[in-house]
């Protein structure tokens, strides 16, 4: 007897549709056959589905049975066939009674071998695909369901065994759908870390809030202990919180990659990654033998933070010029070609060279003019014109660390944040980007226009620090962002001479 049920498998962070095939009742040897490109996670399911069966009071098949995965051509991996499989059996042998729903619901999960489900990557994306299918909804774990329950106008229910899921697809039980207000954590979120703990650094700050007002690319330069780290994994505090769209790209990413299989709670936040510096090409860009998301991906919507930028593998640091443009990137691998969003804001964090102590007085600079420049020159020129925003944050003396008085709260600084964002989504509501840092060379045109004594003095700029034409629309960008603060239509003076001063390691290049 032939029995199909509907799957889905990860292909970057998208769901493919997967029909399970399972035919029982062959003559020949009783054993079981799986075809269909699986990997050896999924060629082990069947131990695991047999003891699933037995655990859970049913009778694992007795001729020969043979499970197709189709597509054909696409490769299976990971556990989360288990229950579709399971089903597909108890379907087939005429242990499930009406099996009407099973064409209904796109259906995944790993069994243990007890017969209980466990979490799976990619919950969201089947959803999303149960979507686009037309389908009435997925049948998840409990754990994955809880994300999937994100995506409107499907039904989503969460098991916890294998019996429970052929019960209700039989019609003999009911379960209660996951609603998308279950999916979140009621509780608000607090953010531990706060801008009022970070003393002195006025330049640094001001400077942090223009760049998260704009979602521009950021470069902290100082010697150790100035407070770079700390003000950077501030950052998240004064980020406005995403929008439900942006949240769930977010979520896709995540759980394609696998970081929500164990989480408890589901928190509408930015994602705030800080890779090492040893980390791989793959690592950060993304890949494998079966392409998934890379640090860059995983940053999406939010902050890819890289402490002591120039300890990076140049190569590492290079493949970030193309995405940083594009807000994508496109890996191909002998499985085939897939695309995923990267629009992420870049904050570096470095010292002004290798010992870390030039202009500071807080120790002697011993590196030679020789060793500052083929240290600062780990960082390419096309990479450090995608930044928009340099700036220095000196080393404070114990004085004025004991003194100093404390700085706005993060929940201030973020309110100002949040009314240039809302005047920059105003502006562009009807076109492809919500940010001044996005801004393409039509929008430039059309939202920087300068009057002429404000050209002229921005050309004197250029030329005196040598800058490309890509940082002359950066400059122009920040400018704008500044203006946005300051709730002003137009660029003022103030605005563009502040902007040109985000340009501080174009400065000391060029002294």
């Amino acid at each position: 007897m032939l029995a199909t049920v509907q799957s889905a498998a990860l292909r970057g962070i998208e769901a493919v549709p997967v029909l399970v095939e399972v035919n029982s009742g062959e003559s020949g040897d009783p054993r079981l056959i799986m075809v269909g490109l699986p990997d050896a996670a999924v060629k082990e399911s069947d131990d695991r589905v047999f003891s699933a069966l037995a655990n859970s009071g049913y009778r694992k098949p007795q001729t020969r049975t043979t499970i197709n995965l189709a597509p054909g051509d696409l490769k299976k991996e990971g556990p989360m066939y288990d229950l579709p499989i399971a089903l597909g059996i108890l379907a087939s042998t005429g242990q499930m009674g009406s099996s009407g729903r099973l064409e209904r619901f796109i259906i995944a999960g790993e069994l243990s071998l007890s017969g209980a489900t466990r979490p799976i990557r990619g919950g969201l994306a089947f959803a999303l695909e149960a979507k686009n299918q037309g389908k009435t909804g997925v049948i998840l774990p409990m754990q994955s369901a809880r994300e999937a329950a994100l995506v409107s106008d499907i039904e989503v229910f969460g098991v916890e065994n294998l019996d429970q899921a052929k019960r209700f697809l039989e019609g003999e039980i009911e379960l209660t759908r996951f609603e998308r207000s279950s999916a979140f954590d009621s509780a608000t979120e607090i953010h531990q870390l706060d801008f009022e703990d970070v003393k002195g650094q006025d330049q640094a700050r001001r400077a942090v809030e223009v760049a998260v007002a704009g979602g521009h690319n950021f470069l902290i330069i100082g010697p150790p202990g100035s407070g770079k780290s700390m003000i950077a994994k501030r950052i998240p505090s004064i980020m406005p919180q995403p929008s439900l769209e942006e949240y769930i790209q977010i979520l896709q990413i995540q759980s394609a990659a696998g970081a929500t299989k164990h989480s408890r709670a589901i928190n509408m936040r930015r994602p705030f990654r800080s890779p090492h510096h040893t980390i791989s090409d793959v690592g950060l860009l993304g890949g494998g033998s079966i392409p998934g998301p890379g640090e860059i991906s995983l940053a999406h919507n939010g902050v890819l933070f890289m402490d002591e930028l120039p300890e990076f593998k140049r190569s590492a640091l290079e493949v970030m010029r193309q995405p940083l443009e594009d807000g994508q990137v496109s890996i191909s691998r002998a499985a085939g070609k897939i695309t995923l969003p990267c629009n992420f804001m870049l904050v570096g964090a470095m010292n002004p060279c290798s010992c870390g102590y030039l202009g500071s007085k807080q120790g002697e600079c011993g590196c030679s003019p020789a060793q500052v420049q083929r240290y600062r020159s780990r960082i390419s020129g096309p990479l450090l014109d995608r930044i928009d925003i340099h700036v220095e944050a000196p080393a404070l003396s114990i004085e004025e660390l004991r003194t100093g008085r404390k700085g706005e709260t993060s929940e201030t600084i973020r309110t100002r944040i949040e009314g240039a964002r809302k005047i920059q989504q105003l502006r562009y509501q009807n076109g492809p980007f919500t940010m001044n840092a996005n801004m393409s060379e039509s929008a430039i045109d059309t939202h920087c226009t300068l009057t002429p004594q404000l050209g002229q003095i921005l050309q004197k700029a250029m030329e005196a620090l040598t800058l490309s034409a890509r940082a002359y629309n950066r400059i122009l960008k920040v400018a704008r962002t500044i203006a946005d603060l300051s709730e002003s239509n137009t660029i003022e003076l103030n605005h563009l001479t502040e902007a040109i001063q985000y340009r501080s390691l174009d400065r000391r290049n060029r002294t």
